[in-house]
């Protein structure tokens, strides 16, 4: 499929940067809509790709970055339920339903949707239940629309093991709530391979596609994954129920939110799936995307920092 402009919102958050910069290495112009372009100025810098100055939550500049498009990326979601656009419904179910909106009244046909593992309107957490909200509204549309459903990303930049890498380095022993829920990890690349792969066939169109790495933890052995990675081993002791609701009651206190109750609600439910991942791709596992970035945090990674920019060679 041929597309000569394509619209990405969200595209300056943690997925959304690495599926801009596999666009514009593809030659593809791309449009980034941001309320701070500031925020967005590694974007700027790229040849083909247009950061340009808009609320995507107002309709009328919505209505404006998405017209003439080729086809629109939606990546917007939270992980805490805040106010106004940040809050779940906001940010998940009436952005989309404005989104889909806008696509049908300027003729943009094809769009894709980051959506999450797990999404359902009838889930235990209000997370799932928009995240589900959202797809229905995509599958009730008459647009050309794929759907995407990652388990937890994991990046260099990511909030999921780099918080806990930061966290393992502040503290003696990991006092760790739901320590047994299970995860299927994704690296950031593959997701963003992913959704630039689904562009070229139309048999994609219709469907929706579990993303995830090739194998299942517990949040227990991602934390102490975690630890070995960057240096900093702890202990961990996983809490009971109750405590794990009174810690994350307690951590929803803080400024910025490192836990909520409705995270602890998502992962009543398993965060996994045997679907493979789609277009021939061969997800990274953690051990070997990781050490990439968490290398320079064990003693080998710096002795090694140190060898490369003394020009010596490995």
């Amino acid at each position: 499929m041929e597309l000569n402009d394509i619209c990405v919102i969200g595209g300056g958050g943690f997925v959304g940067r690495h599926i801009v910069h596999l666009l514009a290495a593809r030659g593809l112009r791309v449009r980034v809509p941001a309320r701070d372009r500031e925020l967005v100025k590694d974007l700027i810098l790229l040849p083909t790709v247009d950061v340009v100055y808009a609320d995507v939550h107002d309709p009328a500049m919505l209505a404006e970055v998405v017209a003439g498009a080729g086809a629109v990326i939606n990546l917007v979601g939270v992980l805490h339920d805040g106010r106004g656009p940040a809050s779940f419904n906001a940010a998940h179910v009436e952005l989309t339903r404005k989104i889909l909106a806008a696509c049908a009244a300027h003729g943009v046909k094809r769009y894709l949707h980051m959506s999450a593992l797990g999404a359902d309107s009838n889930g235990p957490s209000r997370y799932q239940q928009t995240k589900g909200a959202a797809e229905a509204l995509v599958r009730a549309s008459q647009l050309e629309w794929t759907i995407f459903r990652p388990s937890v990303i994991f990046g260099p930049d990511d909030s999921f093991l780099n918080l806990f890498a930061k966290l393992l380095a502040l503290t003696p022993v990991m006092f760790l709530a739901k320590a047994e829920a299970r995860f299927q990890p994704v690296y950031v690349e593959d997701v963003a391979t992913a959704f630039l792969l689904s562009f070229g066939d139309r048999r994609n169109i219709g469907k929706s596609f579990d993303l995830c790495g090739p194998r299942v933890y517990t949040l227990r052995e991602l934390v102490a994954l975690t630890g070995k990675l960057s240096g900093h081993p702890r202990p961990i002791i996983g809490l009971g129920d109750a405590l794990s609701y009174l810690q994350a009651f307690a951590l929803e206190l803080l400024p910025v939110k490192l836990m909520s109750r409705d995270n602890i609600a998502s992962m009543t439910v398993d965060n996994v799936s045997a679907a493979p991942f789609p277009f021939g791709i061969q997800p990274a596992a953690i051990e070997g995307a990781a050490p990439l970035w968490f290398g320079d945090a064990t003693p080998r990674g710096r002795y090694q920092n140190y060898r490369i920019h003394a020009g010596r060679s490995l």
